[in-house]
């Protein structure tokens, strides 16, 4: 009886679906354990090697990363459709992401404390875990896997990243640079998809998951039940909300770039558009002119904002939920090869409806109405995620009368829901988040746990 073929990882490019990056087999679970294995033995060493040695890894994998980004980018493009700007900036945060860990084995990581009566120190001190396992998702295919690995490298744990299938040609020219950088183990990249993942997480001493949240919320519960440390970031129904006092003109530039970039495909996009009062008529005009000028097209154009989909159910399910809706601006597909969808804006949404309750992923957002703002503040926790809100208003004393009402994890004021700095907690509320924030020193504390010493001299009573 011959045994069966394992499954073929298969990546094409978005823009042009006959155009095929490669075709692998998996790994498989036992070949997932065997790469936690290996990288179990190169952790002690990779730690002990010191701060220094760490460190100057680090900023090497920055540098070889500014040395290829524009390899990089073009292949971002090529694999995930990302659009050249973008690509761009995100081979750039990406560099910087190292560069910023590269200074991490240098904290402090413990204080010494005084002792409650008589002679000896208490010490607190943080250490690796072990192997972290991450598993990444296919829209930031270098900086979400960097902002990941990179913390949890400089505090001392080897890595094995599983990449969404996607992405795997991105991953894995990212570990051909990181590998340079690091010694043998240390970082692995592992192909793949659920076989794969269950195993890592089956396997690892840590997990750090971002992607949808019906798998991260599988993640989260398989690790919990090892008692293993996982972080989850999974999904956003993100809100923008408009007062009548803010600038129209400059919150609806914002808002189309947070619904049209990167076709929608991000957790921090803006999917629900809330005008406050007298905000609603000027704002339903602005907002659907502003989106009707977004540039779509072929993402190797440096112009283009709205590239394709990553692939064709992605696409068909933007037309699904716009379906039967009154459609403000786009809700059409352009007559061209590739998994295109025109930026979308709804309104007269019926309540249920599932751009009110779930995550399409795509270039859509329904407008809301809302009589004043803690309406608005209700309309925009009335969701099960609360990953990111922006706040649209001249002036700042009524946004922060709400603030505390809102229901996620961040806010940003007259700026777009898009948007993420690498230095500071990321991550929300309710189903968007499971565990520790991801990012700044949130991240160092996550890929390691504290320990307490009592340091008592010999023969003392």
């Amino acid at each position: 009886m011959t045994a069966a073929a394992p499954p073929v990882i298969t990546s094409h490019n978005p823009a042009d679906p006959s155009d095929v990056l490669l075709q692998i087999p998996a790994p498989g679970a036992f070949e997932t354990v065997e790469t936690v294995e290996r990288a179990r033995a190169a952790q002690p060493g990779w730690l002990l090697g010191g701060a220094a040695a760490r460190s100057a890894a680090l900023g090497a994998v920055a540098d070889g990363i500014d040395a290829a980004r524009t390899e990089l980018a073009a292949l971002a493009v090529r694999e995930v459709g990302k659009p050249l700007t973008e690509a761009r900036a995100e081979v750039a945060r990406t560099a910087a992401i190292w560069r910023y860990y590269a200074q991490a084995p240098y904290e402090p990581v413990g204080a010494v404390h005084e002792t409650a009566a008589g002679p000896g120190l208490l010490l607190s001190r943080r250490r690796p875990h072990g192997v972290a396992g991450l598993i990444t998702p296919w829209n930031f295919p270098f900086a979400i896997p960097s902002w990941k690995a990179a913390p949890a490298l400089a505090a001392g744990n080897t890595v094995v990243l599983k990449p969404a299938p996607e992405a795997t040609a991105c991953a894995r020219r990212l570990a051909e640079i990181v590998q340079q950088a690091l010694p043998a183990g240390v970082f692995t990249v592992l192909p793949g998809g659920a076989t794969e993942g269950n195993a890592l997480v089956s396997a690892a001493d840590v997990v750090s998951f971002t992607g949808s949240t019906t798998v991260g919320q599988a993640v989260a519960r398989a690790a919990t039940a090892r008692g293993v440390p996982v972080q989850a970031e999974m999904g956003g129904l993100n809100a923008a909300i408009v007062l009548a006092d803010a600038d129209i003109e400059q919150a609806a530039a914002h808002i189309a770039a947070s619904i049209s970039g990167y076709a929608g495909q991000k957790c921090t996009a803006t999917s629900r558009v809330i005008a406050v009062g007298a905000a609603l008529e000027p704002l339903r005009e602005a907002l659907a002119e502003a989106l009707r000028a977004v540039p779509v097209g072929d993402p190797t154009d440096a112009a283009t904002v709205c590239g394709p989909l990553i692939n064709e159910q992605a696409r068909d399910q933007v037309g699904d939920a716009g379906h039967g809706l009154c459609v403000l601006a786009g809700g059409t597909v352009p007559d061209r090869p590739g998994w295109y969808a025109a930026p979308t804006l709804v309104e007269k949404v019926p309540a249920g409806h599932r751009l009110l309750r779930e995550e399409v992923f795509g270039p859509i957002a329904a407008l809301l109405p809302a009589d004043d703002l803690a309406h608005a503040v209700r309309i925009t926790n009335f969701v099960p995620y609360g990953l990111v809100t922006s706040v649209h208003t001249a002036d700042l004393n009524t946004a922060l009368s709400g603030f505390d009402r809102l229901d996620t994890g961040m806010i940003r004021v007259n700026a777009p829901s898009t948007g993420v700095d690498f230095h500071l907690p990321f991550g929300g509320a309710k189903a968007s988040s499971h565990g520790p924030r991801e990012q700044g020193r949130a991240a160092l504390e996550f890929y390691t746990s504290s320990r307490t010493y009592t340091l008592s001299p010999a023969g003392a009573t």
